[in-house]
């Protein structure tokens, strides 16, 4: 039996898929390739796995600490290094003047305008005006032929070997905000100019994700280190407390995914 209490409603539709997985692997000795997960999706597929002594789960995201991975769940005496997560990685580039002023979002965004699901690609790579993607090899050649524009710029894809991705290594435009308390809606508001009932909103849908689980309470108390999603506006870190100012109000380091 499914045990549901230890997880949110909104995650026992992939808790089912997870275990149907699982046993069909386990039943038919017949390896299974996900899609790509997020840190929160492997952390339940691990936690279920634990009922099922012979089998091992492998994750490979196309480079050591990839964010997004496609899990592997195979037997257990299958060897990790023999296995074909069938990903392909592609260096994106654009006129350099417009191209550098593109955020993380602006890809997020340009390919899910394309018709992709967001478990179809991986990990959004930049580092000094270098962006690279990786994608389900099913779909490679989908996006090649599909992604001519982001945010109204031109760009071009290049295939490259996995071993050219560039360090995973997030980029975050660091920013200070000064706010009366650390409540989710008070400092996401604070940091997309939304006003509180602007924000109250998405929170209330599910739209808010705290280190990729879903947060439908407001009030909900974000910490130093939490990574914050608002969907359709961006990401962000909290990055350092910097204590209070003379009238009691917290001003807090956040960085905002580049």
């Amino acid at each position: 039996m499914i045990i549901y209490e230890h997880f949110r409603k909104e995650e026992h539709p992939f808790i089912e898929r997870a275990v149907d997985w699982l046993e069909q692997v386990e039943n038919y000795h017949d390896d299974r390739l996900t899609d790509f997960l997020d840190p929160r999706q492997v952390y339940i597929l691990q936690t279920l796995k634990a009922k099922y002594a012979n089998i091992a789960l492998h994750t490979s995201g196309g480079y050591p600490g990839a964010e997004r991975c496609r899990v592997m769940i195979c037997q257990d005496y299958a060897v990790n290094d023999a296995l074909d997560y069938r990903l392909t990685a592609f260096q994106i580039t654009g006129a350099a003047s417009a191209f550098e002023k593109l955020e993380h979002k602006d890809f997020l965004g340009a390919l899910l305008n394309c018709g992709l699901k967001r478990d179809k690609f991986g990990d959004i790579l930049r580092t000094d005006g270098c962006v690279q993607l990786i994608v389900a090899q099913e779909i490679a050649g989908y996006v090649q032929l599909q992604l001519k524009q982001v945010h109204r710029v031109t760009v071009s894809l290049e295939e490259i070997p996995l071993e050219s991705i560039i360090s995973g290594t997030t980029s975050w435009k660091q920013s200070a905000i000064t706010i009366p308390s650390t409540r989710a809606d008070v400092v996401v508001g604070e940091v997309f100019h939304l006003s509180r009932s602007k924000v109250l909103t998405p929170i209330r849908a599910g739209h808010l994700k705290v280190n990729w689980m879903v947060v439908d309470s407001p009030s909900f108390e974000l910490k130093v280190g939490d990574i914050i999603s608002l969907r359709g506006y961006g990401r962000f870190k909290v990055m350092e407390e910097e204590g209070q100012t003379r009238k009691g109000n917290i001003r807090i380091q956040i960085g905002l995914l580049r």
